[in-house]
């Protein structure tokens, strides 16, 4: 977790905290003033209230605007929203990606609901309360868009009448050569499953073994070490065996071995060796023997930055991407990931081979735990940017309904996305279906299965 993600959170709880002291204050009055019966049953009613509607990691106000700058490149139109369609002021050229900045403010439904815009038959939701700008994803809809039939409707919220679209054009990035760098297994399936399933030359290496958390593997009689070890032995092979569900086979995928959260602690000491913080594996070729190609490390085997730059160089020069697809370093908080798109920029800094492109991708977020809002299958609007971030391009392929099932599937392969709901999240589901009106999708329980099957994926497009 970034440093800024535990100030976000280390506030969050504590305003949660001063809250629960005023209500307990609250409740201790009423229970004092009225029978006494009264007291547990606000307790009861206070809690469920709770899970409902204020259980969010939501680390910013839902009236503050989003902040977008895109590239000179991206094209700017006047958009009117009139009678539930969108009008366009002037001609329309065509582009692959559209972004639509609009005015957002709900209605007193959507303090309780989750605020919706139906743009055609794609769905995309927003914060409770929501009053701001807000960035809809239009792309997969150029074609009602320039004849001017594409519907658009606010339920649970006004949206303004007066709007910009962003149109930005890019190559078919699935027509390169790839290299998808996952800082651990199911990162690029969650990112790019519908990419890397169109390319036809496509290349993933995955940094660590993701070893961490086995908690639920001492079920089978294991220690602590021992069940990290297996985790890691599974999601290694996750990573090997799963993208070939997407036609990427086990000649392409190539697993290092480092070990999870060690990543940014190697960065700050390059010559140090830092093993597993559970498995006590201190050996990075126990997960290698399955890759197609020798690496440097393979010589020693030492959990080393010094040896992770050496790889990833051996690596950009043996499959020579014109494209890469790494973690958003601004955007995607966790350090693991953060790290390996360091990992990445050194190398190419000091390697051989310079790819042409970067596209990243955000599997987690600093401010809202929920992105991409609403349930599976809808589209994915901008995620929140309440502090600018560095003006890139952006590309935004489309998936149809099978690619979808297909993503959904190759997640369900996952170990780390297997493990069984607990209790309480689950009752929080129950809560939340009742009142709030949230669904979750049949292909699996864990929230990735909500967040990453989407009409879209979101590639922001940095130029080398």
């Amino acid at each position: 977790m970034s440093a800024r993600k535990q100030q976000l959170l280390k506030r969050h709880r504590q305003h949660k905290r001063i809250a629960l002291l005023v209500a307990l204050v609250v409740l201790l009055l009423i229970g004092a003033l009225s029978s006494w019966w009264l007291l547990p049953l606000l307790v009861v009613l206070g809690w469920i209230a709770h899970e409902a509607w204020f259980a969010d990691h939501l680390f910013y106000r839902p009236q503050d605007d989003y902040r977008y700058a895109f590239s000179e490149d991206a094209k700017r139109y006047p958009v009117r929203v009139e009678d539930g369609r969108l009008v366009l002021s002037d001609g329309f050229e065509p582009a692959d990606t559209l972004i639509l900045e609009v005015n957002l403010k709900a209605s007193w439904l959507g303090r309780w609901r989750d605020p919706q815009v139906w743009i055609g038959e794609d769905r995309q939701d927003f914060e409770r309360g929501v009053a701001g700008r807000r960035y809809l994803n239009l792309s997969g809809q150029q074609e009602l868009l320039a004849q001017g039939r594409l519907n658009i409707r606010g339920r649970f919220c006004r949206l303004s009448s007066d709007a910009t679209l962003y149109a930005m054009r890019n190559p078919d990035y699935a027509e390169r050569r790839i290299l998808i760098i996952a800082p651990h297994a199911d990162d690029a399936e969650l990112a790019a499953f519908g990419l890397y399933s169109r390319a036809s030359e496509v290349a993933i290496v995955t940094l660590t073994q993701g070893e961490i958390e086995a908690k639920n593997y001492q079920r089978l009689g294991l220690d602590q070490a021992a069940a990290a070890r297996l985790k890691g032995r599974l999601r290694s092979w996750d990573s090997l065996a799963i993208p070939l569900w997407g036609g990427v086979p086990q000649s392409q995928c190539v697993q290092l071995g480092y070990y999870c959260l060690q990543l940014p602690a190697m960065a700050e000491e390059p010559a140090h060796a830092f093993g597993s913080r559970e498995s006590g594996e201190q050996d990075t070729r126990s997960v290698r023997q399955h890759n197609p190609l020798a690496l440097p490390a393979d010589v020693d085997g030492l959990p080393s930055w010094d040896n992770l730059q050496a790889d990833l160089r051996a690596l950009l020069t043996h499959f020579r991407p014109e494209v890469v697809v790494t973690p958003h370093p601004e955007l995607d908080p966790h350090a693991d990931h953060v790290a390996a798109t360091r990992a990445l920029c050194q190398a190419m800094e000091e390697g051989d081979w310079l790819p042409e492109t970067l596209l990243l991708y955000a599997n987690h977020l600093h401010d809202n735990d929920r992105w991409p809002m609403g349930p599976a299958d809808g589209g994915v609007a901008l995620p929140p940017a309440i502090e600018p971030l560095p003006i890139d391009h952006l590309w935004s392929p489309t998936l149809d309904a099978d690619a979808r099932l297909n993503k959904a599937m190759a997640l369900a392969m996952q170990h780390d996305l297997q493990g069984p709901l607990p209790f309480k999240r689950r009752l929080r589901r129950l809560i939340q279906a009742a009142l709030a009106g949230r669904r979750w999708p049949a292909s699996g329980d864990d929230e990735f299965f909500r967040k990453a099957v989407r009409r879209h994926e979101l590639f922001w497009v940095r130029k080398l």
